[in-house]
């Protein structure tokens, strides 16, 4: 199974530290938050790897290389100055990625999760990782009914930015910009998305200050 890491954003939320560094590339514990994605991927057993770039991209390849330090192969998917959203961005790298499932993770978030746990049902077109709602999004996304996403009201649990995805689900969509998350609801109606709940350690790296209390969480241990 094949990866990517969504790479590409701005970090409108992150300046000013993403004025001159990708926010992928902001480090926490003393290394590029993109690389404890990376490791983690390698030790599931993923090795093919790519990442999209857009805002600041070039500092990506720079210090990340073809992946041989951290025991990948990354291929790059540039898309140059005009962001494709997060849909847009994997049907842009589709050639890399096809023609299995593969995880799709975004680039900001840090997390304990196993990505070996990854899978997908027979006749599904993803498989969605969910968890506990943080403070700053208490509504939450997505329900989940019998092992199935649902878009019903009731009780919502926030998409984790972590799943995988059969190449159908975007193979036919426009190419440009394109968000995921109509895609995803589409799906659901449909029966055609499945997914867990995960309540391990999950945390969104949107803003400096959340940046600076996961790093004094890392001092700690």
């Amino acid at each position: 199974m094949k990866a990517m890491i969504l790479a590409a954003g701005r970090g409108e939320r992150m300046r000013p530290l993403t004025d001159t560094v990708p926010k992928p590339l902001l480090e926490v514990g003393g290394r590029p938050l993109i690389v404890h994605h990376l490791l983690a991927l390698r030790d599931a057993g993923i090795h093919d790897i790519v990442i999209n770039l857009g805002h600041l991209g070039d500092q990506i390849p720079q210090s990340l290389g073809k992946g041989e330090r951290y025991g990948v192969r990354i291929t790059y998917s540039d898309e140059g100055e005009h962001p494709l959203e997060t849909a847009g961005g994997i049907r842009h790298a589709l050639p890399y990625l096809e023609p299995d499932p593969f995880i799709v993770v975004n680039g900001d978030i840090w997390t304990d999760y196993p990505f070996s746990k990854l899978t997908l049902g027979d006749g599904r077109l993803g498989h969605i990782v969910l968890v506990d709602n943080p403070a700053h999004h208490p509504e939450g996304d997505f329900g989940l009914a019998g092992g199935l996403i649902t878009s019903a009201d009731e009780h919502r649990w926030t998409f984790s930015g972590i799943g995988t995805y059969h190449p159908d689900l975007f193979r036919k969509r426009p190419a440009g910009p394109l968000p995921l998350a109509p895609i995803l609801r589409e799906a659901a109606c449909a029966g055609l998305l499945e997914g867990e709940h995960y309540t391990g350690d999950w945390q969104d790296i949107g803003t400096p200050e959340r940046l600076a209390e996961l790093n004094r969480q890392m001092a700690r241990r």
